[in-house]
């Protein structure tokens, strides 16, 4: 009863989306004032709708009713609860209605904290977020019904898919969906602007903070996903640009490059036109992410198999949504009037070369990404672009965009001196070039690119800091003027300091990593040994371990450095018996400069992962029986999700801004000037 309960929640939900979509926008076009106020409690009642719907899907994974087709896809009796709970949102079904509730509740939250939006804005807005709920609802409810009956019903699950069965992966959909729908609701702001005819520095503040939102969260769902993928694949790296990490990155390019370009239309109101189309686009990039990895043409460890007829309903949504909202793009574009004109060397011309290092080099990675796929389909030869392409093409253009982050704050509105900006940046500089010289020095001069990374990381980061120093009056000003101005000092210039400082971090870890690693494969039996970057490992055997629902081979390694036992470490060879499949289960020493990464992989004759023969080595393994051993010392790798951390942490710090929460200040209009509402 309570699956249908949740089935009638989600048709509900459609209808009323469908009511808002219509109701709303045909008020504002009237300026019905009663119309447009149905946006809100609308708005309000899908999300309690889809949120009962999801409630009732979690209840159905929790008490493990089999009597659910979803549930016995994805789930088992045996399975720890977090995953039976996280298994409601591990599948194609479940996924999509947790992205249609994040979706109502952006709109509610439009709904609630709008306060200061203009009703006209504020109902088209709602209305264009209920039209892309239509969309959703109405592919959930014809075509992925989570609460599909199967009758009889069978004594257990099928079990989830091992890989997803990790603390990372139950987290990182939902973090990833904020990111991706959070766009959305950018890009109805942008779609009622367009319709309104106006774009100024209110609509620009308005969409900052969502914005900030929807890309800070998909900073997190990155870097976990990126984390997971480290520590769980067992391969050593962090980063392999899969396509379906491609699909999520390429969003958050475009939001770093909205981000920006907003602030332009809000101090200088320029770019306008320009600003909207990045909110286009980067709700576009999370739509082909969403088809990508549900129409059945990728195969992933990231995507969801299914089959291709859901693709082309999601293609459909996709041309509709795309083709509509360039369709009046390019209409109504033209109609906004220009901002302010600015000299190249200024603080407008540094985001403008910021958006077009950024567009260029998401269209790198876009076509990198669906060139093998478009090849293809169109009957040609097969062919895999990876890891080579991307570092030849996106690196470059990241350099220099690197290499200005640290001007740009530093430039005035309208026309600025670089001379200037770069003196107050000595400090700054002498510091790279520092970073630099001890990385030669330390590295006995053998990598000389790695050494200039490593000094564009300390620019990166110093450079932020010298920007906070000079708005604070560092070393200028009475230690108390310097104190009150950096407590006065606006939130979102301490999120700005402390995101870009994060990025430099990140580089630290990107360089340190890929230039540095160490690599030694083994087949090892118990009692051996081997060195590898001044680490001695000595392989004791091997112990039976059994969890909740698998069993495991837990290897027992000794690390010592020099004559010191430096650790323990223990990594693992899972077999999950119900969906017959292994993982691999890493064990990483870190002392934060530098990570031991440990892997177990199969015995000397051991049988292959869901073979007849995979569960043998788990039981049979001998005491003396060789086994694969993978070991990786992995120089200043933490540092990349201490970056990633560190950027989010700043863009919380910039969304606590109170400006974020108010509206834009009116500008006063010249005596005997035509009024705005006139103009």
């Amino acid at each position: 009863m309570i699956a249908e309960l949740g089935h009638y929640a989600l048709v509900l939900a459609l209808c009323v989306a469908l009511a808002q979509s219509i109701v709303p926008l045909a008020g504002a076009q009237k300026g019905d004032p009663a119309l447009m106020a149905t946006a809100k409690p609308a708005a309000y009642a899908q999300f309690l709708l889809v949120a009962l719907a999801f409630g009732c899907l979690i209840h159905a994974f929790v008490v493990s009713d089999f009597t659910v087709e979803n549930v016995v896809r994805n789930s088992h009796s045996q399975k720890p609860m977090l995953y039976k709970v996280s298994g409601a949102w591990g599948n194609h079904e479940g996924s999509m209605v947790l992205w249609s509730l994040i979706l109502a509740l952006f709109g509610a939250s439009v709904a609630a904290f709008g306060r200061n939006l203009p009703p006209g804005l504020k109902a088209r807005t709602l209305s264009i977020q209920a039209m892309i709920g239509v969309a959703f609802l109405a592919f959930i409810v014809f075509t992925s019904n989570p609460f599909e009956r199967v009758l009889p019903p069978p004594p257990d699950g099928q079990d989830l898919n091992p890989l997803l069965q990790d603390p990372g992966l139950a987290f990182h959909p939902p973090l990833l969906y904020v990111g991706y729908v959070g766009f959305s609701i950018v890009f109805a702001f942008a779609m009622a602007a367009l319709i309104e005819g106006r774009v100024d520095a209110a609509w620009a503040r308005w969409v900052r903070p969502w914005s900030l939102a929807a890309w800070a969260s998909l900073t997190a769902g990155i870097a976990l996903g990126s984390w997971w993928a480290y520590y769980e694949l067992g391969w050593g790296g962090w980063w392999f640009w899969d396509p379906v990490e491609n699909a999520s990155f390429m969003p958050w390019l475009v939001g770093a490059a909205l981000l920006h370009s907003a602030i332009v239309a809000e101090k200088r109101d320029a770019l306008k036109t320009w600003t909207i189309l990045l909110a286009i686009l980067a709700f576009a990039l999370s739509l082909i992410g969403t088809f990508l990895v549900r129409s059945g043409i990728l195969t992933s460890v990231h995507a969801f198999a299914v089959d291709p007829q859901r693709g082309v309903f999601i293609l459909a949504i996709i041309v509709v949504a795309i083709g509509g909202s360039l369709a009046l793009y390019a209409w109504r574009a033209p109609m906004l009037k220009g901002g302010g004109l600015f000299q190249p060397i200024s603080r407008e011309g540094a985001l403008v070369l910021n958006n077009l290092l950024l567009a260029t080099a998401t269209a790198t990675v876009f076509i990198g990404t669906l060139y093998p796929l478009f090849l293809e389909a169109l009957g040609g030869a097969k062919v895999s672009v990876g890891p080579p392409f991307f570092n030849a093409t996106f690196v470059p253009l990241m350099v220099p965009l690197l290499l200005a982050v640290s001007f740009g704050p530093l430039l005035g509105w309208k026309r600025a001196d670089l001379a200037g900006a770069l003196q107050r940046l000595r400090a700054a500089l002498v510091l790279s070039v520092a970073a630099i010289v001890v990385t030669l020095w330390m590295d006995h001069g053998r990598n000389l690119i790695a050494a200039a990374a490593i000094g564009l990381a300390a620019w990166l980061f110093f450079g932020a800091w010298v920007e906070w120093a000079e708005r604070v009056k560092l070393f200028r000003a009475p230690w108390a003027t310097v104190w009150e101005r950096a407590v006065n000092l606006p939130r979102a210039a301490w999120g700005m300091t402390i995101a870009h400082a994060g990025v430099g971090l990140m580089v630290l870890g990107i360089t340190g990593s890929t230039a540095w690693q160490s690599e030694s494969i083994k087949m090892m039996r118990p009692g051996e040994r081997f060195d590898l970057a001044g680490y001695t490992f000595v392989f004791k055997g091997t112990e039976r371990r059994e969890g909740p629902n698998f069993f495991a081979t837990r290897g027992v390694f000794e690390v010592y450095k020099g004559e010191r036992l430096y650790a323990t470490m223990t990594p693992e060879k899972r077999l999950f018996p119900v969906a017959g499949t292994t993982t691999t289960e890493a064990s990483i020493r870190t002392n934060i400069l530098a990570d031991l990464y440990l892997t177990i992989g199969d015995p000397e004759g051991g049988g292959q992962p869901g073979s007849p023969g995979a569960p043998a080595f788990i039981v049979m393994a001998g005491s003396d029986t060789p086994w694969t051993v993978r070991a990786y010392h992995n120089p200043l790798v933490p540092w990349i999700w201490l970056g990633s951390l560190v950027m989010v942490l700043g863009a919380g710090v910039s969304l606590t801004d109170r400006r974020h929460r108010v509206g834009a200040p009116r500008r006063m209009a010249a005596p005997g000037a035509m009024p705005a509402a006139a103009e």
